[in-house]
């Protein structure tokens, strides 16, 4: 049998076949590149948008590749047949969102999850066919490489065919994810094909093929949209759907569209905040959050002292329980954006904040106001040319479904979760739903993802987001303080533990080292009494980020996860180095 090393020398071959040589920095370490830069969670993705970027595309080329690279290289989130959202901030000043969301199926109906006793059928939002939304993800991706991108099809997108089709050689990352999910493959025979080895586990530097994405990938590259939602691969989406009772048709994949919607666009201390809008709930809270901080020194406070904790506890609180209450598709429901986001509005609604005590979640309603594994997957970018792109994409829960459409080699989304199945009943977040966030067909469920920019003198200075569920929103705020109102390094920004609360459940999750013995103690005197530190193997987020610095622009990929930042070849160095 070919040993490790022989097959990992051969992994670094293949890298030098396919890419040009590029500089990359593995957290905890962040580099610089006056190139461009690329910070993902795949070390596969990161090093094909780098390539673009060498090959003179700019941030959004960039970033569609790399969104076509993480459905190959990191199947748990990245995906084809999934979502996600994509801020854009060119260097003519164009500010623009793509939406490209799942959307519930034509057939879908209200109580679909509901029992004959209105109770929620545990796991059939989950783990069925019918958790599976209309897949957004190509129709978004090609939609903004056509009318922002300077590079075609083919050249985007050969790179992700190249590695499925000639194959990647699995790190400990993959192999642990696959073996962790084979339960949950075991019912699925095409699960079963791509994610075991004829039946054994796949081990630490196997060959991982993938004949059937390859193909997929390759009609999209050929026919466009038309390679996906019509066609070979629709007819065997559909196929999938009817072998499990699912709800998508071929008219559902026709008809999906993505979105080009206005950016939700805030300010903090001099600072443009730039954000997704509904459905995604990220922008709104972001924004609703900072409008409630922006009145304290937090930087005065310092950084995990337990009045600054406390203060964002309590903006957290205010702003998810309007989320339950407010927030959904603004396509099917009137979510009153400009007012949640006004600075009048947060001013009103933290008139109330006690600087010592806690306040109580069962007495904070929404707001009164006229009329979103956790494992999604986050990527950032930035060209020489002063081009930005936030992007977040997912499948929902880790693998989505799990259900592999037979022939397509694509993973399914289980995004019908993030409906509200039942009025104030928590979906697999925790999260709390109303009217605001019911099914319908046709709708887009709400979402917590939040990619985002901050610019500053009109150009973006941080480019950020992350996975992670309900603390998506969370994190991306406590990566924008760390820079902004701390003066951290991107690293230590990223680095920093983080926590977490969002209205109900009442607890605060933290991580290990966020909460000093003496911080908790007085967290706890102001009344915070369900303080939840999360164990060794758990983590909030995977914030891979961007930063423009006087040195360059900065990388940065979480060190809680196998990510990786890299620059485009020229002028790379480390980020201590630089200093």
């Amino acid at each position: 049998m070919t040993s490790f090393f022989t097959r990992l020398l051969g992994a670094l071959s293949f890298i030098a076949i396919i890419f040009s040589p590029v500089v990359q920095a593995v957290a905890p370490k962040a580099v610089i590149a006056d190139g461009g830069m690329v910070a993902s969670r795949s070390a596969w993705a990161s090093q094909v948008g780098a390539q673009i970027l060498d090959q003179g595309g700019n941030a959004v080329d960039a970033a569609v590749a790399v969104g076509f690279a993480l459905a190959v290289t990191y199947p748990s989130a990245g995906n084809l047949a999934g979502g996600g959202f994509m801020v854009i901030h060119l260097n003519d000043g164009t500010v623009i969102t793509n939406d490209h969301r799942e959307k519930a199926p034509s057939a879908s109906t209200k109580d679909m999850f509901l029992d004959s006793e209105g109770k929620v059928v545990k796991g059939l939002s989950t783990k069925s066919h019918l958790a599976v939304g209309v897949p957004g993800s190509v129709a978004g991706l090609l939609s903004v490489l056509e009318k922002y991108g300077t590079m075609d099809r083919k050249q985007v997108i050969q790179p992700a065919i190249d590695l499925a089709a000639k194959g990647i050689l699995l790190d400990r990352d993959l192999v642990t994810g696959f073996a962790r999910r084979q339960p949950d493959f075991a019912p699925y025979a095409a699960s079963r094909a791509v994610f075991s080895n004829d039946g054994e586990l796949y081990e630490i530097g196997d060959l991982w093929v993938q004949s059937d994405l390859a193909q997929t990938l390759i009609r999209i590259r050929d026919k466009g949209r038309d390679g996906f939602y019509k066609g070979r691969t629709a007819d065997l989406l559909v196929a999938e759907m009817k072998s499990g009772n699912g709800l998508i048709s071929h008219k559902d994949l026709e008809d999906y569209q993505p979105r080009w919607r206005e950016a939700i666009r805030g300010t903090y201390k001099g600072y443009e905040i730039i954000s997704m809008p509904p459905p995604s709930s990220g922008g709104i809270l972001l924004v609703q959050m900072l409008n409630m901080l922006e009145g304290y020194d937090l930087g005065a406070m310092g950084y995990g002292s337990s009045e600054a904790i406390h203060l964002m506890i309590e903006a957290e609180r205010r702003a998810y329980a309007d989320r339950a209450e407010h927030l959904g598709d603004s396509d099917f429901y009137p979510v009153p954006v400009a007012q949640l986001t006004t600075k009048a509005y947060a001013k009103e609604r933290f008139a109330d904040f006690n600087p010592s005590k806690a306040s109580f979640s069962e007495n904070i309603e929404s707001g009164e106001v006229p009329y979103e594994s956790l494992e999604t997957t986050h990527a950032s970018v930035m060209d020489a040319m002063g081009n930005a792109v936030s992007y977040t994409t997912t499948l929902n829960l880790s693998y989505g479904t799990k259900i592999v459409a037979a022939g397509t080699g694509m993973l399914l989304n289980n995004e019908m979760d993030d409906f509200s199945a039942k009025e104030n009943e928590p979906n697999f977040y925790g999260l709390i739903g109303r009217q605001a966030n019911a099914i319908e067909p046709g709708k887009r469920m709400l979402s917590s993802m939040t990619p985002t920019i901050v610019v500053k003198d009109g150009k973006p200075l941080l480019v950020t987001g992350s996975p992670g569920g309900s603390t998506i929103i969370t994190t991306t705020m406590q990566i924008i303080l760390n820079v902004l109102e701390h003066k951290m390094s991107l690293s230590d920004a990223v680095s920093s533990p983080r926590f977490h609360h969002q209205w109900l459940p009442t607890r605060v999750i933290y991580e290990p080292q966020a909460f000093s013995a003496d911080t908790r103690r007085a967290l706890e005197s102001r009344g915070h009494n369900e303080l939840v530190v999360l164990p060794g193997t758990y983590q909030i987020g995977d914030a891979n980020s961007v930063l423009r610095t006087e040195k360059g622009i900065e990388g940065m990929a979480d060190p809680r996860n196998a990510g990786t930042a890299v620059g485009s070849p020229g002028a790379v160095k480390s980020a201590a180095a630089a200093k």
